[in-house]
């Protein structure tokens, strides 16, 4: 009867009701101030998600991420052995080498996103398995919990509710946030390329502009509608190259036919500091250019100062007035990772060679938020899509050795041989460039020798890779199906 108990206790610790004036003053709790604090006492505590694990229930592996490292792991982990409860402020993964052709229409928002249900069926339907879509806000590591709070942007009714987590198991899989290396403006002016709503923003962004500049009797000067049209990016990395060569080519095609009135207008500008595709191979870099440059793409070598709300400043005093502005600067560590008291390797989480975070017990990190330690002798792996995909689905194979072992208790795995350590070969790179061309190095690092190759061939190579690597076979028949129409009909971007 411990509900009853803390109900007669709030009862008593409001005051007392002397006259009708006090009376609406002091009212007894009201039924939310009831909810809220059994919620916090009692709800929480039994709820099978979030309270520890019995000795008669499966232990449990608290993923924190929807990423291509978490995604991959709870795709591979036994759920006969273990409960897994998810916890990301998204509720699906997204296939991120395709987001820029969801910006011109390419391909449809829907075929590049896939639900975590369908990645791990037993999270719609194991009792013991849930997704929780929240925050995570801090780790306590000495009681195997996670703090928490649920995410409410846009729901003005709705308050954040923080909650813990208990975890036999956790694994830190939460990415890297953009990195605009501080400069101002960045964040408030400029739109990045990480996630869905990204890519619908710069969609929306660009067909209204395009619409803007076509619209009778507005008052727009030539310099004007000149900035409205113009698209900068910043950054010169797969990211950044890939967006301007989808651009350029939805310029030289659709524009050109849907909006002839404006296709003098409208123009690509690629800014980067140093060298575009810095780690491909010089020959293919040199292709790109040409390719890029051929297609109406302008390149501008130069730092960005100061971002404002219709230009950007370099470090040499050039403005480069805008309509749209993508960032794509590559990602650094996360305010979360940098709250969590671990040793780091260049602001990531350290690991060792099992991907473990040596310094507390139970506890994994994977993706772009971790980074071997020095006492590994490994260097720190880069942030891309195959680095984490491999090691999410080792850590799986680790977990499920663990639990068949009798380890997947909490504080029951010291001593274990978790077997032979994380070993990562780089397959190759690839990007494309616009005008059905890409480029494929399939060399291990920049200095080694390997097979290199760019045009057509590569842009085959490309497409097919992406369409086998895409998870479900629901969205791979959405991507296929876009390309097809796409090729035979022009992009879809007519909606906003």
């Amino acid at each position: 009867m411990s509900w009853f108990r803390n109900f007669i206790h709030l009862v008593k610790q409001s005051p007392p009701q002397r006259k009708p004036a006090a009376l609406l003053a002091h009212s007894p709790p009201s039924l939310t101030l009831l909810l809220r604090h059994f919620s916090s006492t009692q709800i929480q505590s039994n709820h099978p998600g979030s309270r520890p694990t019995k000795g008669d229930e499966k232990p449990r592996v608290v993923v924190l991420g929807t990423g291509w490292a978490g995604c991959r792991l709870m795709k591979d982990i036994d759920t006969n052995i273990y409960d897994i409860v998810c916890i990301s402020p998204r509720n699906h993964m997204v296939f991120t080498p395709l987001l820029a052709s969801t910006c011109v229409g390419t391909l449809e928002f829907r075929s590049v996103a896939e639900p975590i249900g369908r990645i791990q069926p037993a999270i719609s339907r194991e009792p013991g398995s849930f997704f929780f879509l929240a925050n995570c806000m801090g780790v306590d590591f000495q009681n195997h919990q996670v703090h928490c709070q649920t995410v409410t942007e846009g729901v003005n009714t709705l308050e954040p509710w923080n909650f813990k987590v208990a975890y036999d198991k956790l694994v830190i899989a939460s990415g890297a946030e953009a990195s605009t290396f501080g400069i101002k403006g960045a964040r408030e002016y400029a739109t990045f390329l990480r996630e869905v709503y990204h890519a619908q923003e710069i969609r929306r962004k660009l067909l209204l502009n395009l619409m803007l500049s076509d619209v009778p009797g507005m008052t727009l000067t030539e310099e004007e509608k000149r900035r409205l049209l113009h698209c900068v990016v910043v950054g010169g990395g797969p990211t950044g190259v890939e967006f301007s060569g989808e651009l350029s080519d939805f310029i030289k095609k659709d524009v050109q036919q849907r909006y002839s009135h404006v296709k003098d207008y409208i123009h690509v500008t690629l800014v980067e500091a140093n060298e575009i595709l810095s780690s491909f191979d010089d020959r293919l870099r040199v292709y790109a250019i040409k390719q890029l440059t051929k297609s109406g793409v302008n390149f501008v070598r130069g730092i960005v100062k100061d971002v404002q709300p219709e230009k950007i400043i370099l470090n040499d005093g050039t403005d480069i007035p805008y309509g749209v502005l993508v960032w794509s600067t590559g990602v650094g560590p996360s305010s979360f990772v940098k709250s969590l008291e671990v040793p780091k390797a260049g602001g990531r989480i350290g690991i060792d060679e099992w991907l473990r975070v040596p310094s507390v017990q139970d506890v994994f990190a994977i993706g772009d938020c971790s980074g071997f330690l020095e006492s590994t002798g490994k260097t720190v792996l880069p942030a891309l899509a195959q680095v984490a995909e491999r090691q999410g689905k080792y850590l799986a194979q680790v977990l499920n050795n663990v639990g068949k072992s009798g380890g997947g208790r909490a504080n029951s795995a010291t001593g274990l041989d978790l077997g032979e350590a994380f070993v990562y070969k780089h397959l190759g790179s690839m990007a494309t460039i616009g005008r059905y061309k890409a480029l494929v190095d399939l060399r291990q690092s920049k200095e080694a020798k390997g097979v290199s190759m760019a045009g057509f061939s590569s842009f085959f190579i490309w497409r097919s890779a992406y369409l086998t690597r895409v998870i479900s076979w629901r969205n791979r028949f959405y991507v296929f199906i876009n390309w097809v129409t796409t090729l035979v009909f022009g992009r879809d971007i007519s909606r906003i």
